[in-house]
């Protein structure tokens, strides 16, 4: 069945209190009024109002604010900004959330780590996400490792086995695609573990960058500064190029001092995207 007709009429009865909506973003966008906020400005209902505007406008009133954003952080970087500057631009400085996502984290012994892996169980897939097809591989206290298979699944998996040379593996792409349902589909609101099997200087550092909020950026100089001095850039970027498990410890938000892009494991196309994800979803 086709949706209701928009009728002239219903438009021009609509058109005073969208355009009242809409002079107020555009003075306020960079502060990301809520639904709440701008429906109580119009009067209605926040579902009242949803409707009201997305049918006037063509968007949501969250697309909406976000297309402002996005456009003046496309006008900055046109311009010369940096990254960074863009996002200040934007309004996306503040703390925010790439979901309602928590994470919660255990560590292995120091033992655990030189062992390289013997005595310990892996089983590994691969599923769809949100970023290409990704090669999961989940122990027994949680999940270890997330990369994306680039340039194939087998070169993928290959990087992940180098890192534990004596452990076992079992493949099991039914698992990992509900680990791919967990992450990217539907995280809820309960923590979603990781075993971290690393020295405790490159955990350190994974630590810090779960503490980097979505929609936020950083830089390795920051990074180094936070663990411990600012002289340790270079080991925080060994740490951080060394980071298993991609998107959930969010080694992408991680940028040059310069605020620019740089390399990443997984690809710089891909860093790119996740920037722009976390950003179209403050």
């Amino acid at each position: 069945m086709n949706a209701p007709i928009y009728t002239l009429d219903e438009a021009s009865r609509d058109y005073p209190r969208v355009t009242e909506v809409l002079d107020y973003v555009g003075e306020n966008w960079r502060d990301h009024p809520n639904l709440d906020a701008l429906a109580t400005l119009a009067g209605l209902s926040p579902h009242h109002f949803q409707r009201v505007f997305s049918r006037w406008v063509g968007l949501s009133p969250k697309k909406y604010v976000n297309a402002l954003a996005h456009g003046a952080a496309r006008e900055a970087i046109a311009d010369g900004a940096s990254v960074m500057d863009a996002s200040f631009e934007a309004g996306l400085s503040g703390p925010g959330r790439l979901h309602d996502l928590f994470i919660a984290h255990e560590a292995v012994t120091p033992g655990d780590a030189r062992r390289r892996g013997q005595g310990l169980s892996f089983r590994w897939g691969v599923a769809p996400t949100l970023f290409g097809p990704g090669v999961f591989l989940i122990a027994p206290r949680g999940l270890s490792a997330l990369a994306f298979a680039d340039p194939d699944e087998a070169s993928a998996f290959a990087d992940l086995e180098a890192r534990y040379p004596a452990a076992e593996f079992v493949r099991d792409d039914g698992l990992a695609r509900e680990w791919a349902d967990r992450i990217f589909v539907d995280p809820g609101d309960k923590p979603i573990p990781l075993a971290l099997y690393g020295t405790p200087w490159q955990r350190q550092v994974w630590r810090a960058l779960l503490a980097i909020p979505a929609g936020a950026t950083t830089t390795y100089k920051s990074v180094a500064e936070q663990v411990c001095t600012a002289k340790a850039s270079r080991a925080v970027g060994a740490a951080v190029g060394a980071n298993p498990i991609s998107w959930l410890i969010p080694c992408h938000r991680v940028l040059a001092g310069n605020g620019k892009l740089t390399g990443y494991h997984w690809g710089v196309e891909r860093k790119r995207a996740m920037l722009a994800y976390e950003a179209a979803r403050r």
